[in-house]
């Protein structure tokens, strides 16, 4: 496995972390090219828990991408410092981020992922605390992926890090125990979506398919 680019991601990326948050960490790497051509094709994700990593493989995690996958997307938006690995590949990734945007398919994603975080947070019982714990987790999700997909609409820009962390967390908490709350917020979303935005109608796949097969290239065989 050659790392081509990691970083920590999720709360602690967000501001949103505490004490006792779990640290998450995103990657992306590129499996021998050699490997493509047998019977069976490499893993193409790996997941650990203790410590919490998720690993892409190359293709994998360009598909994800140009689907506008929120969670794949920032590993190539993250601040700097919150970089663990950063090849010369990752560099070349991370300079062509805004190939990866489109309308259609960032509009779906966010809208998306909010929806399924309203329907977990709609669907608890905010009487048991831990409950309601994961509630306000899932409402806290579903502000950010709102601010964050209405920002890649209307600015080409994807922030990881909240502007106003204690904002989120507090209606996170409202939306807890309010989840109707929410509703509004979905409902602002979605018309403000259909307004036009910076974005083209679709990812630009030109430049992603030179940089995997750059990747291809470097990576023929399995180290010896």
């Amino acid at each position: 496995m050659h790392l081509l680019l990691s970083g920590i991601v999720g709360s602690t990326a967000y501001g949103l972390a505490h004490a006792g948050s779990d640290l998450d960490r995103l990657g992306l790497f590129a499996a021998p090219t050699e490997q493509f051509h047998g019977l069976h094709r490499p893993v193409e994700s790996h997941v650990t828990t203790a410590p919490d990593t998720t690993l892409h493989e190359a293709a994998k995690w360009c598909r994800l991408a140009l689907n506008g996958n929120p969670t794949a997307s920032e590993l190539v938006w993250l601040p700097a410092e919150l970089y663990e690995v950063r090849t010369p590949l990752g560099e070349e990734l991370i300079a062509i981020r805004r190939s990866f945007l489109g309308e259609r398919a960032v509009r779906n994603a966010y809208l998306g992922y909010a929806t399924q975080q309203f329907r977990k947070l709609s669907s608890r019982d905010s009487s048991d605390e831990t409950s309601r714990r994961r509630a306000a987790k899932h409402a806290r999700h579903l502000v950010r992926l709102v601010g964050q997909g209405l920002a890649l609409h209307e600015t080409g820009e994807l922030g990881i890090r909240l502007a106003d962390p204690a904002q989120v967390r507090e209606l996170g908490e409202r939306y807890a125990d309010r989840p109707d709350l929410a509703v509004d917020l979905l409902a602002d979303a979605e018309s403000r979506f259909r307004r036009p935005g910076v974005l083209p109608a679709e990812p630009d796949e030109a430049p992603v398919e030179s940089w995997l097969r750059r990747v291809r290239a470097a990576h023929l065989s399995t180290p010896s």
